[in-house]
C-alpha cells in the first residue's frame, strides 16, 4: 500500500513538473498588451488587419506592413514571432527576405532575427495566416499577433483578425 502512496505522489509530482516547464517555455513570447507598442523606437503606420471573411479552401492570405526606426540610433531588432502556428512572418530589408519565423514551443525552434536597422531605416513584415491549419475545427474568429521585439526589449505588435469559412 505505502508503494502505491508513493508512486502516485511521483506521478502527481511528474506531472506539476511538465506542466510547470510547459508553462515555462511560453514565457518567451511577448504577452499581447493594450497598446502595439512597448518602449520601442519602431513604428508603423497600420498595425492591425482585418481580411474580412476568409475561405479555409483559398488558401493562405498575407497582409504587408511597413517598419520605421524612428531614433537618431542603429537598432538591433532581435526576433519575430508569432502567437499561433497557423501565422508565419517574414522579414524584408532592401533586397533581402529573411523567414518564415513562427510561433515559440510546440517543440519548433525559432531563430533569432538579429537585424540591424540603421536610423530612419525601414522594412517591410509580411504576416501570412494559413485559414486551414486547424482544419473545419478552425472555423470561425481568430485573432492573431506577430511581435517584432528590439534589443532593448521593446515590441512592435500587429494584429490580424478574420472569420474563417469552409
Amino acid at each position: 500500500m505505502n508503494k502505491t502512496i508513493i508512486g502516485g505522489a511521483v506521478l502527481v509530482l511528474f506531472l506539476v513538473g511538465l506542466f510547470w516547464l510547459g508553462g515555462r517555455g511560453q514565457a518567451g513570447s511577448p504577452a499581447p498588451a493594450a497598446e502595439n507598442q512597448s518602449s520601442t523606437v519602431l513604428s508603423a503606420n497600420e498595425t492591425k488587419y482585418d481580411f474580412g471573411a476568409i475561405s479555409m479552401a483559398r488558401g493562405p492570405v498575407s497582409r504587408r506592413f511597413t517598419v520605421k526606426n524612428n531614433s537618431a540610433e542603429t537598432v538591433t531588432v532581435e526576433s519575430l514571432t508569432t502567437s499561433c502556428m497557423c501565422t508565419n512572418a517574414y522579414f524584408e530589408s532592401g533586397s533581402e527576405r529573411r523567414g518564415p519565423f513562427g510561433m515559440i514551443g510546440h517543440g519548433t525552434t525559432v531563430p533569432k532575427l538579429n537585424e540591424i536597422m540603421p536610423p530612419d531605416g525601414t522594412a517591410t513584415i509580411e504576416v501570412v495566416f494559413d485559414p486551414a491549419a486547424h482544419g473545419p475545427a478552425g472555423v470561425g474568429q481568430i485573432e492573431r499577433q506577430v511581435f517584432l521585439t528590439d534589443s532593448a526589449g521593446g515590441n512592435l505588435i500587429f494584429d490580424i483578425k478574420a472569420v474563417e469559412t469552409a
